[in-house]
Formats: C-alpha cells, structure tokens, sequence
C-alpha cells in the first residue's frame, strides 16, 4: 500500500511540476489527501478545516526536510513562502471531516473521552477538537491516522515543535492510544 502511495504521488509530482493554475497544482494534494477534505486513504489525514497556521508550518516542516515523509518531501521542495500560503489558506477553507455515521462503542467513547480530559487534549486542540492557530484540528481525523500518529508521538519518532506531545503521550498505554484514536474520530 505505501509503495502505491508513493508511486501515485511521485506521478503527480511529475504533472504538478507543470501546472499552472491552483487547482491544478492542489490535484496531486486532493488525491491523497481527499476532494472535499476527508481522506480516504489508509494512514493518510483529512486537511479540511485544517487552521492555516498549522498547515503552513507543516507544509513548511516538509519543505525544508524537518519532517519527512518522502512523498510529502518532495511535493512540498519547489514550493514558494507565497505557495505555502496559499495552499494553507484553501486547507483552512476546505469542509471539516464529517464523524463516521457509526457513533462508536458507548464504553469506549466514554474511555477516551474520559483520556482527552485526564491529558488536556482538549485544552490545546480545544473542548471539540477543532484545533486552534498551529496547533491541529484532530476532531473527526481518521482513526488510523491518529493511532499512528498517537504512537509516533510516544515512541519519539515524530517530533512537534516542542516536546509537549511526547511528554504527553509518555504514560498512555497502546490499549488507551487506540481508544483516544477511537473517540476523537467520532466526537461530535
């Protein structure tokens, strides 16, 4: 699956090198990432609403090799200050991920919830998730996505800006990562 990502993503690369309007340039992004902002690709995340801020600093992390995802990388490497902005600025704008129309397990939305509290979750990216200037909107982020990301958070091969992620993520067992990942992408 990775390597289909990668070669999807390398083929756009070669048609965004010669587009010329924005939406031509934001197709490659849309593929993976989701048309109407929701993604529907495995370990791949929604960008709709997104906060600007956010976006830019990430697309600027990629650009500048501070966050690597190869496919991401290189997307991101022939992007102009003004490009980062506009393309940040059209994510901010971009519908918010829906929640799944399955409302989830009652015990476990109430475990995860419970998780979002005891570790602030929901100070930094607000009470309903939505995110707020560079710190992420997570509500309704797919679940696979946010385990993973969860996860890499813990085992300290993501970095944020700052250590506050992995210092927050250090006590929270993989059982409790799953059930975080589980509530935040069906909260409503």
């Amino acid at each position: 699956m990775r390597r289909t990502i990668a070669a999807l993503a390398f083929g756009l690369i070669a048609f965004s090198a010669n587009a010329e309007t924005f939406q031509e340039r934001m197709a490659p992004c849309l593929a993976c990432h989701g048309e109407r902002g929701q993604s529907e690709t495995e370990n791949t995340p929604s960008l709709g609403a997104q906060q600007a801020p956010y976006a830019l600093i990430q697309l600027f992390m990629f650009r500048e090799k501070l966050r690597t995802f190869e496919p991401m990388n290189e997307m991101a490497k022939a992007l102009t200050d003004d490009d980062l902005r506009t393309f940040s600025d059209f994510i901010a704008k971009m519908p918010k991920p829906v929640p799944p129309a399955d409302v989830g397990d009652p015990a476990r939305m109430q475990r995860g919830q419970a998780l979002g509290q005891q570790h602030r979750c929901n100070s930094c990216h607000n009470p309903d998730y939505s995110g707020k200037e560079n710190v992420p909107r997570i509500a309704n982020q797919r679940e696979d996505y946010l385990a993973k990301t969860l996860g890499e958070y813990k085992d300290n091969s993501r970095h944020g800006y700052d250590g506050s992620m992995a210092d927050v993520m250090g006590p929270i067992t993989p059982a409790q990562i799953a059930d975080l990942a589980y509530f935040i992408a069906r909260v409503r």
